[in-house]
């Protein structure tokens, strides 16, 4: 498998040329750098290629690294049904650089590219409708941002007994939690279901 996925990422980069900065495989899948300029020709040419036939789009979301100067990786996960291969490209931007959306070659793209809008703030050129699909109305930040304050931001839901929308401070309240790691058949010390019907130890 992995001699298949060497030779598929030498392909590609023989054809594509500097659309793509480098690849390598990692946990059986073939992962491909490209140049945020040049995602939609890269994923054409996986998805029309004969060698490749990477048809559908799996998913498409983004890593946030805060320290670099393109904090973000925009991920596109590819699948080849024909060829049953699985493949990763991404492309790195920053808060402010705009990635081409792939929506004209893949419609089910336009999702997935609004949820990392919403969640990562990273934006999509072209894209049809690039607006917030997670998150509450007027909704401010982008939640899944390692820079992302844990409070001060205000969340809307609907108020049964007021019988309207009513915005609240948000709570992040955990209740203490108690976690016993041994195994129940080791030691517990506590009864287990069904142990109270047995006769106690003398």
């Amino acid at each position: 498998m992995d001699e298949s996925l060497k030779n598929l990422g030498d392909h590609l980069q023989a054809k594509l040329g500097d659309a793509i900065i480098s690849h390598d495989i990692a946990y059986g899948e073939l992962n491909i750098v490209a140049q945020a300029g040049a995602i939609v020709l890269v994923l054409t040419f996986l998805r029309d290629d004969a060698d490749c036939q990477f048809t559908s789009l799996m998913d498409v979301s983004a890593v946030d690294y805060p320290t670099r100067e393109k904090r973000f990786d925009v991920v596109y996960h590819l699948l080849s049904m024909t060829k049953n291969q699985r493949i990763r490209v991404k492309v790195a931007t920053d808060e402010d650089g705009q990635v081409p959306s792939v929506v004209s070659i893949f419609p089910t793209a336009n999702w997935f590219e609004r949820e990392t809008y919403d969640m990562y703030g990273v934006l999509f050129s072209d894209h049809p409708d690039l607006r917030r699909i997670l998150t509450d109305y007027g909704f401010a930040g982008f939640p899944l941002r390692k820079d992302f304050p844990m409070t001060g931001y205000v969340e809307v839901r609907y108020d049964a007994d007021q019988k309207r929308v009513v915005y609240e401070p948000v709570k992040l309240t955990q209740e203490f939690r108690s976690f016993d790691f041994l195994s129940p058949w080791e030691g517990a010390e506590y009864i287990l279901p069904g142990d109270e019907k047995a006769e106690p130890k003398q």
